[in-house]
């Protein structure tokens, strides 16, 4: 569920075609004959571009960014980034000929792009050339709405994304992924998972660390998506974790485990679901601590009549399943299992698991007749994709070996071929 949630940015696209051609003419050397002790030389001379330098004009951001070499020297470097320290990812061509923008520019944005040069007898040049971008050709926007509300949860938390439009296209998506960042302290790594063309569900590999702050943010803002689509508006997200807390319920023993920080806390009787009422398998995050609840076989489609107010509540689906007080099956508790698939236990131990718990805590259930809960749809189960199958939903790292580093995140400058 930093992490670093950062993405690399990639996708093609940006501003007006900016050719750079860089002439290495003028050769500086030092008085011991060697090149590289020269000082760089201004290849202003040799440079021939499209895009406005400085001026009134502004560039189009629908065109891509290219700086190309024509003389017999080469590119060495290409830094490319807006006011506001975002940098523009590009490629380098292996004999230094040519770069391009492999991001796309933002709108309504200055860029200082940095060039530096070798001539053919190893003589360094630098070339600085500033432009401004124009505003987007269309208003259609893609805002971006973080979750949960800020706060502090237990570590088993996923982060999500909810877009104010559909994002189909699997291009667009790397650009909209990449421009979502998450990042936490103490850091660790993670992956966002398309849940649908409107969501996307953040974690890590592993649970949250505990006492973590986790940082969500968006660079969407001004970067063009699609034809017809330009990244709005986000505000950004701070949570903190508490203590790592998981409750373990053996459905065969009759018996749930709470750890806190990996050390048994709590063993607790419980009964869970009867046979034709399985409680689910799996991880489940805690969605809500609700308290009283009026439960009735209405609520499951349950062939038996039943209507109970229940104390001390804690949701972990959106379909009704609980963890609660049962007090009138105190003698089954620990014993056999006979709820309508909740996990009940007496009134004294809900009263301290309630106390205790918070969302964003784990309750994993163990050899239930049930079926495993469903990784989305019925609050979070997203721990119940294994990691490289979680992978698979992210437009950006699904179908590589590995997970994306912080290391990887933070590479922003251009790379060679």
């Amino acid at each position: 569920m930093s992490h670093t949630a950062i993405s690399r940015p990639r996708t093609a696209v940006g501003c007006t075609l900016l050719v750079i051609a860089l002439c290495a003419g003028v050769t500086a050397c030092g008085s011991d004959g060697n090149p590289l002790a020269a000082r760089p030389y201004d290849a202003a001379d040799q440079i021939s571009f499209s895009a406005p330098d400085g001026g009134r004009k502004k560039a189009d951001p629908d065109k891509p960014l290219e700086v190309v070499e024509d003389s017999d020297g080469r590119i060495t470097d290409v830094t490319a980034h807006d006011a506001s320290g975002r940098y523009v990812a590009g490629e380098l061509a292996a004999d230094g000929s040519r770069w391009h923008s492999t991001t796309p520019l933002a709108a309504n944005a200055s860029y200082t792009v940095r060039v530096s040069t070798e001539d053919e007898d190893g003589a360094p040049g630098r070339k600085v050339v500033t432009f401004d971008t124009g505003k987007p050709l269309t208003k259609k926007r893609l805002d971006v709405t973080f979750g949960p509300r800020a706060g502090t949860y237990g570590v088993g938390q996923p982060i999500t994304a909810e877009l104010s439009r559909p994002v189909k296209d699997k291009a667009q998506r790397a650009v909209v992924e990449r421009a979502l960042k998450v990042s936490s302290t103490p850091a660790t790594d993670g992956a966002w998972h398309w849940v649908d063309d409107k969501k996307l569900h953040y974690r890590p590999q592993d649970y949250w660390p505990a006492q973590a702050t986790v940082q969500v943010r968006s660079n969407l803002q001004g970067i063009k998506i699609g034809d017809r689509m330009w990244g709005g508006k986000a505000k950004p997200l701070t949570i903190t974790t508490a203590d790592k807390l998981i409750a373990v319920t053996d459905a065969s023993a009759h018996q749930m485990t709470v750890y806190k920080n990996d050390e048994i806390v709590r063993q607790i009787p419980v009964t869970t679901g009867m046979p034709g009422y399985d409680t689910r398998n799996g991880v489940k995050v805690v969605l809500a601590k609700e308290g009283t609840v009026r439960m009735t076989s209405a609520s499951i489609g349950a062939s038996d009549f039943y209507d109970l107010v229940v104390h001390h509540s804690v949701r972990v689906t959106n379909s009704g399943e609980y963890v609660h007080a049962a007090p009138w099956s105190v003698g089954s508790q620990g014993y056999a299992n006979v709820s309508h698939g909740c996990t009940g236990m007496s009134t004294e131990n809900a009263a301290w698991f309630y106390d205790t718990v918070r969302e964003g805590d784990i309750v994993k259930v163990i050899n239930s007749g049930g079926d495993t809960m469903a990784p989305f749809g019925n609050g979070f189960g997203d721990w119940n994709l294994d990691w490289p199958k979680w992978r698979t939903g992210s437009a950006l790292v699904g179908g590589t070996p590995d997970g994306p580093t912080a290391a990887d995140r933070a590479r922003l400058r251009p790379q060679s071929v």
